[in-house]
């Protein structure tokens, strides 16, 4: 069975995204196991002379390293990614590269009508970036919009065709995340100019 670790891109206590990813740990859990991280307890990011990570960020990048891949929920805030998951990627970028080649799967939920779709593209583009290198599954928003009305009493989604949809994008992650263990080949070099993209430049 594949393990995922999946992201919570929020600090808020009452985050509908976290919700997100706990149902889909729970619903999905005869296909897969899921572990939620939090990254609230990640400092905002700075570089340093020496190169600091926390020791926060070494421990979640150590849990993405092991698993078969990634989901990350996030919600949208003035059009793009909260501040404190931009922060948390620039960590898991700086001298520590777990995202190379790493299949990942986003998803979102918002308050609003839209459920971060410009977030997700947003994310998608950090993904793609030379210090992460992710291989972002294709074709594959799932927006949960109306977040606060989405889940019943037993925090389960209430809307059928939405389940359906969610399904259906989960299955094909599966797909393609045995099929990304078929694409290993220029791994080594990819981790390799990822280690050599220098901050400095900047």
């Amino acid at each position: 069975m594949n393990k995922f670790i999946a992201i919570v891109g929020s600090n808020s206590n009452k985050s509908t995204n976290r919700e997100l990813l706990q149902y889909m740990k729970k619903h999905f859990q005869e296909q897969a196991e899921i572990e939620l991280v939090e990254i609230t307890g990640l400092s905002i990011f700075k570089k340093s002379i020496d190169k600091y990570v926390p020791q926060v960020a070494r421990d979640i990048a150590e849990r993405i390293e092991n698993s078969d891949g990634v989901i990350i929920a996030t919600p949208e805030y003035d059009h793009s990614i909260p501040a404190v998951l931009s922060s948390a990627l620039a960590w898991l970028s700086y001298g520590i590269h777990p995202f190379v080649d790493k299949p990942v799967m986003i998803t979102g939920a918002s308050y609003g009508s839209l459920g971060s779709s410009r977030a997700q593209a947003q994310l998608r583009q950090i993904l793609d970036s030379p210090e992460l290198k992710a291989r972002i599954m294709p074709s594959s928003e799932f927006l949960l919009g109306h977040s606060l009305e989405a889940f019943d009493e037993n925090d389960n989604l209430k809307d059928e065709q939405i389940i359906q949809q969610l399904d259906g994008l989960f299955k094909d992650f599966l797909q393609f995340v045995d099929i990304s263990k078929q694409l290993n080949n220029a791994n080594t070099v990819n981790k390799q100019k990822a280690e050599e993209f220098s901050w400095d430049k900047d």
